[in-house]
């Protein structure tokens, strides 16, 4: 006799599930997405040399100037290191339609994006980044392993 009280108050239950969960519909996504820009335009940026990393931040992210720090570290006359603050440049964030920071883009002369991460990444994978693109092929995949 408790088994048939228990069975039906489970079956009871998955009917009223299942019905709540037709009258919600589909299911919201958990996550949105941020779009990195494809394309800077190189005269919004003055430089002459043949890279760029853009660090787009806010004064308010703590993890921004982290980011614009490791940046900094491969300014040269090859890599040109910008920080586009949304406070200083709220004009760039618009028209590169970027919407959260820390948000880095690797950018060659002709202003394409090669590489672009989306929040805070460590000192390396930077470098690693700016090294591939400015040279295809000399860094090895992320899966592959040295043995010497």
């Amino acid at each position: 006799m408790k088994y048939l009280a228990v069975l039906g108050a489970m079956a009871v239950a998955l009917i009223v599930s299942a019905i709540l969960r037709n009258k919600r519909g589909v299911e919201a996504p958990t996550q949105g997405g941020f779009d990195l820009p494809t394309q800077l335009d190189r005269a919004d940026f003055a430089t002459s040399a043949p890279w760029m990393v853009v660090v787009f931040s806010s004064a308010t992210c703590d993890a921004c100037s982290d980011m614009v720090a490791k940046a900094r570290v491969m300014e040269s006359s090859e890599v040109a290191v910008f920080d586009v603050s949304y406070q200083d440049s709220k004009s760039l964030h618009e028209k590169y339609k970027v919407e959260a920071v820390p948000s880095t883009v690797i950018v060659d002369k002709d202003g394409v994006v090669h590489a672009g991460f989306l929040g805070p990444i460590k000192s390396q994978d930077l470098w690693a980044a700016v090294a591939e693109a400015r040279e295809p092929g000399s860094t090895p995949p992320a899966h592959e392993h040295r043995h010497e």
